[in-house]
Parts: structure tokens; C-alpha cells; sequence
């Protein structure tokens, strides 16, 4: 197959004719039971941005991750199914869809989130996100590992195509930022006066 071809076919099927012809077997043995993309074989990207809000809002808006497409121009739709698994659907090449379906294997609230895709999904990937209280602001940095079409040479092609990853993530963090900033903070309750004695 023509790189294109084998990028669309591991969209669509889930398998990667160049794996399968290099006798790279990326679906079994995994180094870790919780591990989406066995060490050394995907690609890691890591990006962080500061928001201008407070820790505990800025965790439990991108918790709800149905909020995660106001963001991530490649996500159509994030649809949850239980508190721990979801449904994702992302913008593929050539107009194609790929889903697949995520859990969340680690979560400390306000501090940590961590997913990594199901077995027999079409994209294998995981990551996490880290919140940082900064004073009156909160770090937020995203740590991804993927497994792109026909691995680093996939990974290759998309950047050529203008789909680099690591753009990607730190494009999805800058309108993160702008969306949380945008968002009114909650007026501050005033307290009722007091009827007085008469």
C-alpha cells in the first residue's frame, strides 16, 4: 500500500499493513496491564500552559469530558458512558471518522487524570493531565503516548499534512485557556443584612 493507503486502512480497520509486514505486533504484549502503547514504540508529546483561574474549577470543567471538543479541534464528540469509560470521536484523514473507546485508570481530584484507550481500539494512545496550583492560576500540562498510523513513519507523513501532534496539543491548550478565561467567574454571594432591632 502507498503511505496514504496504509494511513487510511489503519483509520478504518484498526490494523497497520506495515506493522503487519515489518512483523511488528503493536495489539499484544504490552509491557504494563494499564499501558495503551508499549514503551519506546509510540510517540510522547508533552506541553503545559498557565490558566488564570482556579485549580478546582479548571479540573472539574475538563473532567466533564464532553466540554473536550469545545477545544480539541480534531474531537467531533466525547460521549461518556460511566464514570470511568467513554466514547470518542475524532476528525480522521480524508473525511474519515476513527473512534474508539477510553478509561480513566488514574484520577487524584484537582491534581491528576490519567486515560488510555480500550483494547481494540483504532487509535492506541494514552495520557495524562497534571493540575498545578500557580498562586491564582493553574498549570495544566498534558502528557500524550501514541501509536500514529504505520508508527513513526505515520507520524512523519502527518506532519507533512499539517497534522503534527505536538502542534495539535499545544493549539488544543491555548483555546483551553482562552475558554476557561472566558468563562465568568461565579459572583461572589453577599451577605443578607440583618432586619435590625426596632
Amino acid at each position: 500500500l502507498p503511505l496514504g493507503g496504509s494511513l487510511l486502512s489503519r483509520a478504518v480497520s484498526g490494523r497497520c499493513p506495515v506493522n503487519r509486514a515489518i512483523g511488528r505486533d503493536t495489539a499484544h504484549g504490552r509491557i504494563s496491564p494499564v499501558a495503551s502503547v508499549d514503551r519506546g514504540q509510540g510517540i510522547k508529546v508533552e506541553h503545559s500552559v498557565s490558566v488564570n483561574r482556579p485549580t478546582e474549577e479548571v479540573y472539574k470543567f475538563w473532567r466533564n469530558l464532553e466540554n473536550l471538543p469545545r477545544f480539541m479541534d480534531h474531537l467531533e464528540a466525547v460521549v461518556v458512558i460511566d464514570e470511568d469509560r467513554s466514547h470518542w470521536i475524532a476528525k480522521g484523514p480524508a473525511g474519515t471518522k476513527v473512534e474508539w473507546d477510553a478509561e480513566i485508570h488514574n484520577e487524584i481530584p484537582e491534581a491528576l487524570l490519567a486515560w488510555r484507550s480500550l483494547p481494540g481500539s483504532e487509535v492506541d494512545h494514552a495520557g495524562s493531565v497534571h493540575f498545578t496550583p500557580t498562586g491564582d492560576a493553574t498549570e495544566v500540562r498534558v502528557v500524550l503516548s501514541y501509536d500514529p498510523p504505520a508508527g513513526r513513519i505515520g507520524a512523519a507523513a502527518a506532519k507533512l499534512l499539517g497534522e503534527d501532534p505536538s502542534q495539535q496539543v499545544q493549539e488544543d491548550l491555548r483555546r483551553f485557556k482562552q475558554v476557561m478565561e472566558a468563562i465568568e467567574a461565579p459572583a461572589p454571594v453577599k451577605p443578607k443584612k440583618s432586619a435590625g432591632r426596632r
